[in-house]
């Protein structure tokens, strides 16, 4: 008798009343997202971390060792689910990511661990596979499939192409193929891309998409023809509703600084689109976004508060998410076979969870864990990986012209746009000063610098950038930039500058402040020089003092360090800095800083 048959007549037995169950919970209210309705005085039964049976009355499955939970007609809600995120952008490890969220209602996450992987490479996505395999809720990994996001623009630290998509897709544990980001390439049939979507296909799994531009014309049905799958880019409504009409599933998200629902839910509370197609999820939450407002339950009740009923928005992070995946047999509802994964909580519309059950064990209860999380050491060339040729100096960041002292320039420079991935490519007048273009306080004009970081070039890109608000003379410095995460330095002063570069060099990576010569704010991030394996609210609270080091240099924005960490982000519009220089993502060109 094979496992698989060992288990199935288990789930019989028990589901019969000829076994006991594991644990049982009973009188609870059924939140059946299958069927969309709420069922009254519901018990459910498991064996072995599954489902047997769901009904009136469990009282048969119920032995002498059995673990009876009395819900008190409290709703019965499957795990919440995250389709697309990247442990990465919450500053901590998978096993401390897990410790975050899931006391909050979370059993299943779907990680792209692309940051890691343009440091490592495939040994980087392996290291995160199997430390998601050790966790006591699901974690899914999407294979990285654009590192570096867009060959010839950037440099990462390591690559990877279609033979390491064909292996990684044999892994246990991999889902599918992570954001196809270089959405340019796809369109032009790029070989490549076209190669590592067709090893997804041929493995049978999902491709993840990512469409960043606002065109919706022919290149936007050239990339759905790619064979991309899902996409959360969008943020306008005609976004949602094309990517639903030409059969992709639009995830709406709604992370620490991308606020995409209210916008695209409208597809559904005010165009009346099925809801079946459409899927909730965070994409990038920064740590003090998990340890003070939550997690899948924050995006659950924003959702609601934009006009999504409870139970359509509790499908989008469930049976729809599961669905997308491949993954209804074994999880999205609560179900027998499907796994017991289910959140108690006593309001719907103000979701809480006052008991988390994953893989049928009681994880987590009033918010306090139950169960021991994994312990994990990781290697020293995981800890290693920021490498500057030298110390620093003012001099690296100077912007150099060869205009007349005095003279106006034209600038291309990167603007701002808060609490949106996308930027502004605006032309600005400067003036040339003694060979150089300085920031300029009252213009809200600071300088942004790329310090190459993995081998040790010593090459530093400069330019300008505008909407962060800088009213002091500081500068702010982060290791977490996406996508090839070298070393991203903003500010108003170069000397401020070389010292946040130096320091961060120092820690091993993370995030800082520099104001006056002094640091005011850091959160030192070791591995990988991304994240850290102390727990979320530690993090958290480090990461306080650079968000309140943005504020005291003027800064006003909403997180405004998960808006620094995408400026190198070279496959989303409109102007990006790499380390080959200034990019144009709209014609997807390197531009000059200076029209000098």
């Amino acid at each position: 008798m094979t496992s698989s048959t060992k288990l199935t007549r288990t789930l019989v037995d028990v589901a019969m009343g000829r076994s006991p169950a594991d644990l049982v919970i009973r009188g609870g209210k059924w939140v059946s997202v299958q069927s969309g309705e709420i069922i009254p005085n519901t018990d459910v039964a498991m064996v072995q971390g599954r489902i047997a049976f769901v009904g009136r009355d469990a009282g048969h499955t119920i032995g002498k060792k059995t673990k009876v939970i009395e819900a008190k007609g409290k709703y019965l809600v499957p795990g919440l689910l995250d389709a697309h995120m990247h442990v990465e952008s919450g500053m901590v490890t998978v096993t401390e990511f897990v410790r975050a969220v899931a006391v909050r209602g979370t059993t299943g996450m779907f990680i792209d661990p692309h940051e890691i992987a343009n440091i490592f490479g495939l040994k980087g996505v392996k290291l995160m596979v199997d430390e998601a395999q050790k966790q006591p809720i699901h974690v899914w990994v999407q294979m990285p499939s654009c590192v570096p996001s867009a060959p010839g623009f950037e440099t990462p630290g390591s690559s990877i192409g279609p033979k390491e998509v064909t292996e990684a897709m044999q892994w246990k544990g991999i889902i599918g193929l992570g954001e196809m980001m270089n959405f340019p390439g796809v369109v032009m049939s790029d070989r490549k891309m076209l190669d590592e979507m067709s090893a997804t296909h041929a493995a049978g799994k999902v491709i993840g998409g990512h469409y960043a531009s606002p065109d919706l014309g022919l290149p936007f049905h050239g990339y759905v023809a790619g064979g991309a799958e899902d996409d959360h880019e969008g943020t306008r409504l005609d976004d949602a509703i094309a990517r639903v009409r030409q059969g992709m599933k639009a995830m709406l998200r709604y992370g620490s600084a991308w606020f995409d629902v209210a916008a695209q839910v409208k597809a559904i509370t005010e165009r009346k689109m099925d809801s079946r197609r459409f899927i909730l999820c965070t994409d990038d939450s920064h740590a003090e976004t998990l340890a003070v407002e939550g997690h899948m339950d924050r995006v659950l009740r924003h959702a609601i508060s934009e006009g999504l009923n409870p139970m359509t928005a509790i499908q989008m992070m469930t049976i729809n998410t599961a669905e997308h995946f491949g993954l209804t047999k074994e999880m999205g509802m609560i179900a027998p076979g499907r796994w017991g994964d289910v959140v108690l909580v006593d309001d719907l519309m103000n979701f809480k969870a006052e008991m988390v059950i994953a893989k049928g064990q009681v994880i987590a209860e009033k918010g306090e864990w139950q169960v021991k999380l994994p312990a994990v050491k990781y290697p020293k060339w995981v800890t290693n990986s920021v490498h500057l040729k030298r110390k620093l100096t003012a001099e690296d960041f100077v912007l150099r012209t060869r205009a007349d002292d005095g003279a106006e320039i034209e600038a291309h420079v990167i603007g701002v746009i808060e609490n949106q991935a996308p930027t502004r490519h605006l032309r600005m007048k400067v003036k040339a000063v003694s060979g150089e273009v300085k920031a300029d306080l009252k213009r809200d004009l600071a300088k942004i610098a790329l310090v190459e970081r993995h081998r040790a070039t010593g090459k530093v890109t400069v330019g300008l950038i505008s909407g962060f608000g800088f009213t002091r003379k500081c500068a702010i410095g982060s290791t977490v930039a996406h996508d090839s995460h070298h070393m991203i330095v903003v500010g108003t002063d170069d000397e401020s500058m070389a010292i946040a570069a130096n320091e961060l060099a120092k820690c091993g990576g993370g995030q800082i402040v520099v104001m006056d010569g002094k640091v005011i704010g850091l959160v030192d991030l070791q591995i990988a020089g991304l994240m850290s394996n102390e727990r979320a609210d530690v993090v958290a609270k480090k990461a306080a003092t650079v968000l309140d080091g943005f504020k005291i240099c003027g800064s006003e924005l909403n997180n405004p360090n998960m808006q620094l960490s995408l400026m190198a982000l070279v496959v989303i519009p409109e102007l990006r800095i790499s380390d080959k220089g200034l990019v144009d993502v709209n014609q997807f060109d390197f531009v000059p800083v200076l029209e000098d």
